[in-house]
């Protein structure tokens, strides 16, 4: 039986990658979905915590299902799929990245200034996105509010994952959706150029941010499904 780690965004939980973990479950992956250092439980208990937290969550995850399975692929949506692309960087034993979304282009200066600013006047957090997908009544498990410097910590982390994307050799899907309204469509194009691996691409014209949670969730779930046995061998 092959493995499958998968990764949730920034503020919420496994519950936005129910759907796709249930798809890989039934198609005979053994499927871990940690909950990362943070999330679900309050804002204030995510303003205490950095990248560090996050990544170290998922290199323990991922090394506890790569000592069960001889082959295994990791996935994320959004942050998560920040983290799953510095594990296929770290890790030379994946076998295969599919990230949702991902949050790798880095923001600008000015816009981590203005953050910065308003950590000065004492604001701690920032109005988090509107639940983004077009499906009606989908909704995600998340927190309402951004704590800012943990946000700042991920641009970090970011900076230094566009030096480390050229040691990921490993096959790539990237799952896009056209109209995304909280990461640009522009960091998965950023990733896919960046990989030394092969990659496949899926845009999802109809789906927004939260695509495990849309109107094409089925189709995004049939291409993970479909990529994570080519690449494991499995089925």
């Amino acid at each position: 039986m092959p493995g499958a780690l998968l990764l949730h965004g920034y503020t919420s939980t496994p519950q936005s990658l129910e759907g796709l973990a249930a798809a890989l479950t039934g198609a005979g992956f053994d499927v871990d979905v940690p909950l990362l250092p943070g999330h679900g439980t309050t804002v204030e208990d995510l303003a205490l915590r950095r990248w560090a937290d996050w990544v170290g969550a998922a290199e323990e995850a991922w090394d506890e299902l790569a000592a069960r399975h001889e082959r295994a692929v990791v996935g994320g949506l959004s942050m998560g799929g920040t983290l799953a692309a510095w594990l296929a960087s770290a890790r030379g034993d994946v076998a295969g990245l599919a990230c949702v979304n991902p949050i790798v282009d880095p923001p600008v200066e000015s816009f981590r200034e203005l953050l910065r600013s308003f950590l000065a006047a004492g604001h701690t957090c920032v109005p988090g996105p509107a639940n983004d997908v077009s499906q009606p009544g989908a909704r995600e498990v998340a927190y309402p509010q951004w704590p800012i410097e943990p946000m700042l910590s991920l641009f970090e982390a970011q900076d230094e994952l566009l030096r480390r994307l050229p040691g990921v050799s490993c096959p790539v899907l990237i799952v896009t959706s056209a109209h995304d309204h909280v990461v640009h469509p522009v960091s998965s194009d950023v990733l896919a150029g960046a990989v030394a691996g092969p990659v496949e691409r899926l845009v999802l014209e109809r789906s927004f941010h939260l695509a495990t949670l849309d109107v094409e969730r089925d189709t995004l779930e049939a291409a993970v499904v479909d990529f994570a046995r080519r690449v494991t061998k499995a089925g």
